[in-house]
This record gives structure tokens, sequence and C-alpha cells, in this order.
């Protein structure tokens, strides 16, 4: 079998690469996301409370005044908001990255040439 260039070792390597980023970018979306409809559930349930509420710090739960949870909340929920977005355009960079990467390693193969049947 002939032997491949270093160039074409090197863009296999790249895209191999940027598949292994794309699924820690992807996982870490899902991550986020949880994370930003948990809060979501939690500022309706929040607005739905009436009486004393209460937040959790570590093990112990304190009583709370509803404004400052509602602005945590809020806060936290523009932040993962942020996050989203930022990991989104890594996302879409990655994606077309590796739409270049096959291009380049497909065109580079065709011009390699093929192993003979046994």
């Amino acid at each position: 079998m002939p032997e491949m260039p270093k160039e074409m070792e090197e863009k296999i390597m790249e895209f191999q690469q940027a598949q292994e980023q794309l699924q820690m970018v992807m996982s870490q979306k899902l991550q986020i996301n949880m994370q930003a409809e948990e809060i979501s559930l939690s500022l309706e349930a929040l607005k739905a409370a009436t009486g004393k509420v209460f937040r959790s710090t570590g093990a112990i739960i304190l009583e709370s005044d509803k404004a400052s949870i509602e602005k945590e909340l809020g806060e936290k929920k523009e932040t993962t908001g942020v996050r989203l977005q930022v990991l989104g355009k890594q996302e879409d960079k990655l994606r077309k990255r590796l739409l270049e990467l096959k291009a380049d390693i497909e065109s580079a193969s065709k011009g390699m040439p093929q192993e003979k049947g046994r």
C-alpha cells in the first residue's frame, strides 16, 4: 500500500481533533440548555409562589425574599443565554471547518494511487 503524504496525515489528524472539539462543544451546549430550562422552570415556580420562599445554599436551605431570588435567577438565565450563543458560534465554526477538512481529504485521496486488488 502506498504511503500517505504527510500533509494528508496532518489533515486527518486535524479532522479528528475538530470532531472531538465538536463533541465537547455539543456536550457543553446540552448541559447549558438543561441549566437554562431548570432556571426557566424555577422562575415560573417563583412567580406562582405565595408566602415565604427559600434558597438552597450548599447543604442548607435559607429563607430569602422573592425579589432577590428573581434577580439572581434572571442573571443566571442571561449568563446561560450568552454561553449558549458562544457555544452555538463555536459549533457552527467547527462544523464549517470539518466540512472544509473533509473536502480537502477527499480531494487529496482521489489523487492518491489506489491499491490494486489481490
